[in-house]
């Protein structure tokens, strides 16, 4: 186990609380954007984020020192941080926002100052905009978080490893609130270009996560972030309590840069170490929020570690990149969101896009319009190249 399981939880230590949430989609600005929209079957067509306001955030000579994959978490961020009524600073908050490339519209943009205007007039911000970390640092600075500040680069599967990090901070009693998440802003085309060329990408355009004629992800963009906290610390102020992280895991596949392990042992060992740490069993499982990306491979994959593992007990799937595209670093971060919103409302948002289900999958992916379900307890998934896997598992709380 790796947070461990005592007589008064499942988490050693502390139970670690969700207390806000924010997110910057190409669903629009916020989580009820983002919300309403999961519960439709129409996906958004453009999957980059639209004009947002800045104002509250501010100077325009502070937000242009920004790349935009750290203006994103700095947007979700400060939803977030508003929903769960702290105030700052705080010296034992940690903050660990994700990103799988970081600045990449940052280096592109300052190439062409090299080669258009020469080397002495490449911008001395470009460096502090571009590095992986300027998100979290950002997300630190705003709200005066002196605890851990970390980012952590494992892929796609890093959004989900930054709730899962952030907990073990909180239930180790290493930092009383912790803001977690992922960010990310490379649709940009020597991106396109590189994903297009090894095949990653839709030939469509049309993201069906799981469907018979799926042939690869849709590019997104965006940010999500959670706001975690000592479970005491969040009754003690009053503070509203969305749901509990109970359980997290890591694991590598150990076996391809890019393809996923066919057999799904990674994927697998995985899940069984986030289910353990939680304390609950397969079948206590109420709905899975898959990775789900639509590619051949990883989807089949997936379905087979999934099916492996819980047998005939496998419970309602959904991908929520049916709808926004894959974001890389921020998906498994919005699908943290989204399980919290799962949760909250009781009801599994529909895979848009998705219309056939793949008869080598053979799960029970959630399609045509949302469920109504008892949910107890939601697994979010997330598996990156390199082979990184990661898992989440969320608990509702009645209020």
């Amino acid at each position: 186990m790796l947070l461990g399981i005592t007589s008064d939880g499942p988490i050693q230590g502390r139970r670690v609380a969700v207390t806000g949430l924010g997110a910057l989609t190409c669903a629009g600005v916020g989580v009820d954007a983002l919300w309403s929209t999961l519960l439709t079957t129409d996906a958004p067509v453009n999957k980059r984020i639209g004009e947002f306001p800045t104002d509250h955030l501010g100077g325009p000579k502070e937000i242009r020192r920004l790349d935009p994959f750290a203006l994103y978490a700095v947007v979700a961020a400060d939803e977030a941080w508003r929903q769960s009524g702290l105030i700052g600073p705080l010296d034992d908050a940690a903050s660990i926002v994700t990103t799988g490339i970081g600045g990449l519209q940052t280096v592109i943009e300052q190439i062409r100052v090299q080669e258009t205007r020469g080397l002495d007039r490449v911008s001395p911000f470009m460096v502090p905009m571009m590095m992986p970390n300027a998100a979290t640092a950002a997300v630190s600075m705003r709200f005066g978080l002196g605890g851990p500040c970390e980012t952590v680069t494992t892929a796609c599967a890093a959004g989900t490893h930054a709730i899962g990090n952030a907990a073990r901070l909180v239930s180790s009693g290493r930092a009383t609130v912790a803001v977690a998440g992922g960010a990310e802003a490379v649709m940009v085309d020597i991106a396109e270009a590189g994903f297009r060329n090894m095949t990653a990408l839709s030939s469509s355009d049309l993201s069906r996560p799981f469907d018979l004629h799926r042939d690869g992800f849709v590019m997104g963009e965006g940010a999500g972030i959670l706001i975690l906290e000592d479970w005491d610390y969040a009754h003690a102020r009053g503070a509203t309590i969305l749901a509990e992280v109970i359980g997290a895991a890591s694991t590598a596949d150990a076996h391809h840069i890019t393809a996923p392990d066919p057999s799904g042992r990674g994927a697998i060992r995985c899940m069984e170490l986030a289910l353990a740490d939680a304390g609950i069993s397969t079948d206590e499982v109420s709905h899975i929020n898959a990775h789900g990306t639509s590619t051949p491979l990883n989807d089949l994959a997936e379905s087979v570690a999934m099916q492996r593992l819980f047998g005939d007990t496998i419970p309602p799937v959904t991908s929520i990149k049916g709808h926004l595209g894959h974001s890389l670093a921020a998906a498994g971060a919005l699908e943290g969101v989204a399980s919290v919103l799962t949760l909250r409302n009781q009801l599994i948002p529909p895979t848009a896009g998705t219309t056939t289900i793949d008869p080598a999958i053979a799960l029970d992916v959630v399609i045509g319009s949302p469920r109504s379900q008892a949910l107890e307890t939601v697994l979010s998934n997330s598996f990156g190249f390199g082979g990184h896997n990661g898992s989440v598992v969320f608990r509702r709380y009645a209020d």
